[in-house]
């Protein structure tokens, strides 16, 4: 038995192979999110169409060649938004790791999925998400520190 090439821990038997063998559809949006990079580790073409959304499938434009000259390394699911199996949607965000040409590369993506047919499809994706602004506010010496120990800034973590 192998490890599923998705990072789940599990074997592939029982994690993404029998998505991408096509007994089973996928359950939730991280499942078909795992199964499509498993796919891509395999250079499963029909998988990874099928698996889109009639809007998505109509360009896609992927060869074979396309998928051999890439060898896929890891991935790793940051977030999740809804996607569960009661769900219409979800947003699964991820790293995944590859080479190609020789040259490692890093596709950092918020994928959104979507319900058709009553299974979950790839729908649309944003690359390179950004995380929210950090903001601050400025601390006068005469206000109250903000770590709450009720002194003066000034006293305390202003020293």
């Amino acid at each position: 038995m192998t490890n599923c090439p998705c990072g789940s821990g599990l074997e592939f038997n029982t994690c993404c192979g029998p998505y991408v063998d096509g007994a089973k559809a996928a359950p939730t949006a991280e499942a078909l999110m795992r199964s499509r990079y498993t796919a891509f580790t395999l250079g499963n073409l029909a998988y990874l169409k099928s698996t889109l959304s009639k809007a998505e499938q109509a360009d896609f434009d992927m060869t074979e060649e396309d998928l051999a000259a890439s060898s896929w390394q890891s991935l790793d699911i940051k977030d999740l938004e809804a996607g569960l199996e009661g769900d219409e949607r979800g947003v699964v965000e991820f790293v995944a790791r590859y080479k190609a040409s020789g040259t490692q590369h890093v596709l950092h993506e918020r994928s959104t999925f979507c319900r058709e047919d009553g299974r979950w499809v790839y729908e649309s994706s944003i690359y390179n998400p950004k995380s929210a602004p950090v903001t601050s506010t400025k601390v006068g010496r005469n206000d109250p520190c903000p770590c709450g120990s009720g002194k003066k800034f000034k006293k305390c973590c202003g020293r």
